[in-house]
């Protein structure tokens, strides 16, 4: 496989600013959008073809499965970051160094990440209050996915090598391959076989696999500047210091706040499986909702990055008002046709009317208030371009973790313990989150002094 390498990078330091977000994010939103697919399919499947318990069941381990692996996609944020402004400061030699360190750290994570992830099924489902008709699923899905945990570790690390130096083109067609896949795979093993929840666990981290080796082979082939190397694969500490800088409080802030849903999901289990069962088709859909704020999020720190690397402070400020402003218009387009279809688009995961009933109410619920948590993750996304990775950190726990569960707190004890209720912490934290960021966009970066231009050197990815 030969790859022409060049005419799929993008050099982001020049050309239209918002062209040039718009074409490494639309891409960039496809390819999420397939990848949600793994767990989407699954749950359609099982919800169509198992039963309720069995879409409760998968649904219940979504929260469980997104602390490891948002833990993993921040640390994979530090290293995109880094290689970005290698990218764009044209210095290959220590571009060379970040990817070999960075897949070496990824080959270790995945073999951590196995072994902790296994071990911690059956003690987070407890933690959960998962109900008995929908434990011993559960407990099997997550076994089963954490199993094959490294494929999808590896996928996305290398992509985000890729997406660093501006190519979100090939990731998206091995996503989209590897999710024709996973849908087969599903319907064979579900329906033919009648594996049940364990025929999509092993449907996925096959797809997963054959993913990660697709990347891998890429890397290892292409002739460019961000090749990987296997005989100088090795962990430099110095490199390794500089991603962990950036990635390790984006990890430890996305885990801690998938940490946090899982008291939400506790919450909600407190209604039964067919309010869990809504609340997972709720979740769905959120998650779909948030592919163009996510996407434009890594458009933005790649966008930055590149230009902090190069030197150019003032496309770096124009770049992140125009992400977080692409962003809400087209979340706002999203949000107003999924208020409008809500049970409808509930009705796609299970045919069960009190399901629907509960998806519907926490999508009208909570929907618009996403135009919130647009300028939180674009904003956020800017900010760890710039290096900035402690700020969002702490301003995200503080709103998605202290705010949400306090409110939760006293919603259920001193008012009313309802579904719809329960569910309205997430529009509590997103709004709370988007005030707090702002301003300290603000105080820090928004002047013309020192701040706003000595902090995003091309010379110090690190931040000295």
């Amino acid at each position: 496989m030969r790859i022409k390498d060049r005419s799929s990078a993008k050099d982001m330091t020049t050309g239209n600013i918002s062209l040039l977000l718009i074409q490494f994010a639309v891409p960039m939103i496809i390819g999420n959008l397939f990848q949600m697919m793994y767990n989407t399919v699954d749950s359609l499947v099982v919800g169509n073809f198992v039963g309720k318990e069995a879409l409760a069941a998968v649904g219940a381990t979504t929260m469980i499965i997104n602390m490891l692996v948002f833990f993993f996609n921040g640390v994979s944020t530090g290293a995109g970051v880094v290689i970005s402004r290698y990218y764009g400061a044209k210095e290959n030699d220590s571009l060379h160094v970040a990817v070999e360190t960075t897949i070496f750290v990824t080959f270790v994570c995945g073999v951590l990440f196995t072994f902790i992830g296994i071990w911690m099924v059956e003690p987070m489902l407890r933690f959960m209050s998962t109900p008995e008709d929908v434990m011993g699923a559960a407990r099997e899905y997550l076994t089963i996915y954490f199993a094959g945990i490294s494929g999808l570790l590896v996928y996305n690390m290398g992509s985000g090598i890729l997406r660093a130096v501006g190519d979100t083109r090939r990731p998206l067609l091995f996503l989209i391959l590897t999710s024709v896949v996973n849908a087969v795979l599903d319907l064979l093993f579900v329906i033919a076989f009648h594996a049940g929840v364990a025929g999509v666990a092993y449907a996925t981290i096959i797809a997963q696999f054959i993913s990660a080796a697709m990347i891998l082979v890429l890397l290892s082939r292409t002739k460019e500047v961000y090749h990987l190397s296997w005989r100088d694969l090795k962990c430099d500490p110095i490199m390794l210091r500089q991603i962990f800088q950036i990635g390790l409080p984006a990890g430890i802030q996305s885990v801690i706040t998938a940490f946090s849903n899982v008291f939400v999901q506790s919450y909600v289990n407190y209604f039964g499986s067919a309010c869990m069962a809504g609340w997972s088709c709720y979740n769905k859909l959120d998650t779909f909702i948030m592919l163009p704020m996510q996407s434009m999020a890594m458009a933005a720190t790649t966008f930055v990055g590149q230009n902090v690397g190069a030197g150019k402070v003032e496309r770096v400020n124009r770049g992140t008002v125009q992400s977080i402003l692409l962003t809400v218009g087209i979340t706002s387009v999203i949000a107003a046709l999924l208020f409008v279809f809500a049970a409808p688009v509930n009705g796609i995961f299970t045919g069960d009317a009190e399901v629907i009933r509960y998806g519907a109410l926490f999508l009208r619920a909570n929907v618009f208030f996403m135009l919130f948590n647009c300028v939180n993750h674009t904003l956020a996304g800017a900010l760890r371009g710039r290096g900035d990775s402690t700020g969002p950190m702490f301003i995200m726990l503080l709103n998605f973790v202290a705010v949400r569960q306090l409110y939760l707190f006293i919603v259920t004890r001193f008012i009313r313990n309802t579904a719809l209720l329960v569910g309205f912490s997430y529009p509590v934290g997103w709004t709370a989150c988007c005030v707090v960021e702002v301003v300290y966009f603000c105080l820090r970066w928004g002047g013309k002094g020192r701040r706003a231009t000595g902090e995003i050197s091309a010379q110090s990815v690190d931040g000295r």
